[in-house]
């Protein structure tokens, strides 16, 4: 029988056997035991299914992949490093030096220099629009080797609510998948698949893991994309360092998951390790009620923030009267995150001065989990970026990034009223 979300949150991925530990085991080891070469051949020519090293899969990582898979509703996932590690490969996996990508400019800063500085380097170009751009303009950006289409459904820090559908119309219609990076909402809040995307990654160090104790990141496949369109070779051609298979032969919907995996992953080696694959699938059983508790206490800190006379703007997308409210109730109908962006008066020295008068709250780089903490994006995580590209991302000089915690939301509420004072 099929589960809801929060009970796959805690179910899905590993269903021991009789005798078998009922939580899922940390399987510390990079090699596995086999009775005959045929039988180890046969892993490395992926004619069979099965663990030989943990760089490529380990059990302990793959109940957590297929757990995500199962949330995000998608036939395959793979857990990464980091989420930088996902952004990389799921557009290294489809494209190659000479090609080009379109991606929305309100994305996080490190997803940014990736695509602006790093992958131009490897011969991969970018062209950055607005999330709010018209049918027209994205049509626009469009090119004969244009590859992928890029974006956030709740771009961090700066909030936009990207309309999938319209971007999923536009990527299709070129015969290329989108790709979208569902790190805040989650997949309890959205399922981009259902949208019209094709690919969703995430940093699980975020709301997923949600205790801020491991780095990793994950990518899903729908399986929804016709990769046999004459635009992905390295799908529908032979692989010859797999003996001239064909992945989109061979395995079907799951062809780019797997060659994520075989391919990417045996090369550049950004596995996620055993112990934190297990931390992750801790915060994962818990992400349902910390999701509905972050969001819930993130909307009514911003409730007082609207009526501060000491912050000039807030922006949360569950307030009725932010731009994309009629966005946020198609795509996240009961809620985004716990993450609110506000600039408060006195332009960089106030919010400065706002973020030192804090004490619950934390100044740390990290951001989405279970505790309250604050950053100031234009010093920080987009300092690479120039003023241009800062108004572009959507980063003001007095912006706060606030993460809401799950803390009591009086004490929440009373350390924000302290903090204000000093602005």
């Amino acid at each position: 029988m099929g589960y809801r979300i929060d009970t796959n949150c805690i179910h899905a991925g590993y269903e021991p056997k009789n005798g078998e530990p009922r939580v899922l085991p940390i399987v510390q080891s990079t090699t596995y035991k086999y009775d005959t070469a045929k039988a180890m051949g046969d892993l490395f020519d992926l004619k069979a299914n099965g663990f030989f090293y943990t760089r490529i899969s380990n059990p302990t990582v793959d109940a957590v992949e297929k757990k995500i898979a199962v949330l995000e509703g998608g036939v395959g996932a793979m857990l990464t490093s980091s989420g930088q590690a996902a952004s990389f490969i799921s557009v290294c996996n489809i494209c190659h030096s000479g090609d080009h990508i379109i991606s929305s400019a309100a994305i996080y800063g490190g997803t940014f220099n990736l695509f602006n500085k790093t992958l131009h380097e490897m011969g991969i170009d970018c062209t950055f629009v607005s999330p709010d751009c018209t049918e027209e303009e994205l049509k626009a950006a469009f090119r004969a080797n244009t590859r992928c289409v890029f974006a956030e459904t709740l771009s961090n820090p700066s909030l936009v609510v990207t309309d999938i559908e319209k971007f999923a119309k536009a990527a299709h219609a070129h015969g290329v998948p989108l790709i979208v990076d569902n790190t805040f909402p989650t997949p309890i809040n959205c399922r981009p698949f259902e949208f019209g995307a094709d690919i969703v990654t995430h940093s699980t160090t975020k709301y997923m893991d949600g205790h801020a104790v491991q780095v990793g990141g994950a990518i899903v496949d729908s399986g929804n994309f016709n990769w046999e369109n004459g635009k992905f070779p390295g799908l529908t051609e032979p692989d010859e360092s797999y003996h001239g298979l064909v992945y989109t032969k061979a395995f079907g919907r799951a062809a780019y998951i797997t060659k994520a995996r075989v391919h990417m992953m045996r090369d550049i080696g950004a596995q996620a390790s055993p112990t934190n694959a297990f931390l992750l699938n801790l915060g994962l059983e818990t992400l349902a009620l910390r999701m509905e508790r972050h969001c819930s206490n993130a909307l009514t800190v911003a409730k007082y923030l609207e009526k501060s006379d000491k912050v000039e703007w807030v922006d949360y997308p569950d307030l009725e009267s932010n731009k994309y409210h009629a966005l946020t109730k198609k795509y996240m109908p009961h809620g985004t995150s716990g993450v609110i962006s506000f600039g408060t008066k006195g332009g960089r020295s106030g919010a400065i001065r706002f973020m030192e008068g804090l004490h619950l709250a934390s100044i740390v780089t990290h951001v989405a989990d279970l505790r309250t903490c604050v950053l100031h994006p234009a010093s920080t995580t987009h300092r690479q970026l120039d003023d241009k590209q800062l108004a572009a991302a959507g980063i003001s000089p007095n912006m706060i990034r606030l993460s809401v915690g799950i803390e009591n939301i009086n004490d929440i509420l009373e350390d924000i009223e302290d903090a204000l004072a000093r602005v």
